[in-house]
């Protein structure tokens, strides 16, 4: 490796970009760049089956910027410590900037991407000791102040760090911690198939199955709770209105009268109700025990063979570059796969950028349209399940779903969703992934059938039978994108046979559905034919 690079005379172009604004007018020192310096089980992330919705957003952003973003020793504190990858990245970075040729441009720039992302995992190794620049350059990629404007530094600095907000959205660092404390298991990719005589996979897996059991029986719990609490508050009323008599002026009370000894019998059947759901909530804590039971043994059984204590090495590592595919695949093919921040490729609106509080409101204006789009159905129960949400560093332009649930967990464990911090159009890539998870959720409930059940398999029969080429998947996110953003709003954009798919499999809520019915025929049309499904359904 030449010399020249860190004897301490950078080059112009260097030089300037690390004298703008605040940043000093010179180079880091190499010396000081590269000196090397060298639990408990949490409880798992659980989740709240009785929520109905979003924890409304109250805040999107800091009053003041956090200073660090502009700090003239944040690229230094970065690469500090980091032994041969930050060197590589140093060298390479200044060898990018400085070509002119676009041939050389392109050779730095695809070698800088691999160093930049080689540095990042060797971070990652060391994740206990991470300092907050490092923190930074994981969750947004942030690494030379001076490679992005005094606005954007500005911007960024005043994203809101920690997640108040009560949702399983994750920065890539959050995320990572997470899954190396064991409260998020390891996302899944092809190789775990070959970990089946793996003792401590085996035990890890019945562990998932038996946690999403003992979920499911505590959801059952609450909706029976929920139910015996709705049905005695009925009760009373019934009580008031049978107790409420007129008094006369001697004194004496009025008879029962046709109301109230409508709401006797009432009572009654209300009573019989009660204590029918009470027996069954007696047999539901019963199961729920056993449940609790069972993954107890199973959680002391992973404890003694290590099976919990060798999450936080082996996993950490093989779940960053699980979510380096999630970051390629949300950037395409042809799309920028830098993996740091330059000012050319962002803007500088903070409502542009896929913050955690930005992204929750996109989701929550996609389910005030597509209200199914959380709500999963095991065994005749159905909850709403938002998965995990990664907001992952990258220039992408659309999100994805790498997994609609867990493999030995249906009941409620919640998939994996994966969206840019930096989108091209922000809506676009929640939606695109909102379209991702329903295509990915319906395609799994019909297993080995999915080319003829349910929603991926109408669909799918609608694109053969028109002969279209290309990936279905791909085709069923562009139309459901036009289904949210133009549909939704009675602008008639997708083919008819698909509009009757999505209007069945995929409807909008009632009141949308009400008020699209008068804005045309077509919607009309759509509205009779379900009301004469609901009316044929009853015989």
């Amino acid at each position: 490796m030449s010399n020249e690079v860190f004897s301490g005379d950078i080059d112009p172009e260097i030089a300037e970009l690390m004298g703008i604004d605040e940043v000093d007018d010179v180079a880091p020192v190499f010396d000081d760049l590269f000196n090397d310096g060298r639990s408990r089980r949490i409880e798992p992330d659980k989740v709240d089956l009785s929520k109905i919705g979003f924890n409304p957003v109250t805040k999107f952003s800091e009053d003041r910027a956090n200073l660090i973003f502009s700090s003239k020793e944040f690229y230094k504190s970065v690469l500090s410590g980091e032994g041969e990858s930050s060197k590589r990245v140093h060298t390479l970075l200044s060898q990018f900037l400085n070509a002119e040729d676009p041939k050389d441009k392109s050779m730095y720039r695809a070698k800088l991407i691999s160093a930049a992302w080689n540095l990042a995992a060797n971070i990652v190794s060391k994740f206990s000791a991470l300092t907050q620049p490092k923190k930074f350059y994981l969750r947004y990629g942030f690494l030379l102040p001076t490679l992005v404007s005094r606005e954007q530094r500005e911007m960024i600095g005043k994203i809101i760090v920690d997640n108040n907000s009560g949702e399983p959205f994750y920065y890539f660092d959050e995320w990572l911690g997470k899954v190396a404390n064991g409260q998020i298991s390891t996302s899944a990719v092809d190789e775990v198939k070959q970990v089946r005589n793996n003792q401590g996979a085996k035990v890890q897996a019945q562990i998932d199955r038996a946690r999403g059991t003992s979920e499911f029986h505590l959801g059952e719990i609450k909706n029976k709770i929920k139910e015996i609490e709705n049905a005695e508050e009925e009760l009373r009323g019934k009580v008031k209105t049978v107790s409420s008599h007129q008094i006369y002026d001697d004194g004496l009370k009025s008879t029962y009268d046709s109301g109230q000894k409508e709401a006797i019998s009432g009572i009654m059947n209300v009573c019989r109700f009660i204590l029918n759901k009470d027996k069954e909530l007696t047999g539901s804590l019963s199961t729920f025990e056993n449940a609790n039971k069972q993954l107890e043994e199973l959680e002391e059984k992973a404890k003694q063979e290590g099976v919990s204590s060798s999450l936080n090495s082996k996993t950490l590592e093989s779940e960053f570059n699980t979510v380096r595919q999630m970051i390629k695949m949300v950037v395409g093919r042809q799309g920028n796969h830098i993996p740091f921040l330059m000012k050319q490729y962002f803007r500088s609106n903070i409502r542009d950028i896929a913050t955690r509080e930005n992204v929750i409101m996109e989701f929550a204006a996609v389910e005030a349209i597509d209200e199914g789009l959380f709500k999963r159905t095991f065994k005749r129960q159905t909850n709403r399940i938002v998965p995990y949400v990664i907001l992952v560093p990258g220039y992408g332009e659309k999100g994805v779903c790498w997994e609609p649930f867990e493999k030995f967990n249906r009941a409620t464990s919640r998939g994996r969703v994966a969206v840019p911090i930096f989108p091209k159009d922000l809506r676009i890539a929640v939606i695109s992934a909102a379209a991702d998870l329903r295509w990915q959720v319906a395609k799994e409930k019909a297993q080995h059938y999915w080319m003829e059940e349910g929603l991926t398999g109408r669909y799918y029969q609608w694109f053969t039978e028109k002969k279209m080429r290309g990936d279905v998947r791909e085709f069923f996110i562009q139309d459901y994108i036009l289904w949210i953003t133009k549909e939704s709003e009675g602008t008639q954009k997708l083919d008819r046979d698909v509009r009757g798919i999505f209007w069945r499999s995929i409807p909008f809520r009632q009141e949308l559905r009400d008020r699209l019915r008068k804005r045309g025929f077509v919607y009309n049309e759509l509205y009779k034919k379900d009301i004469n499904r609901s009316l044929s359904d009853g015989y």
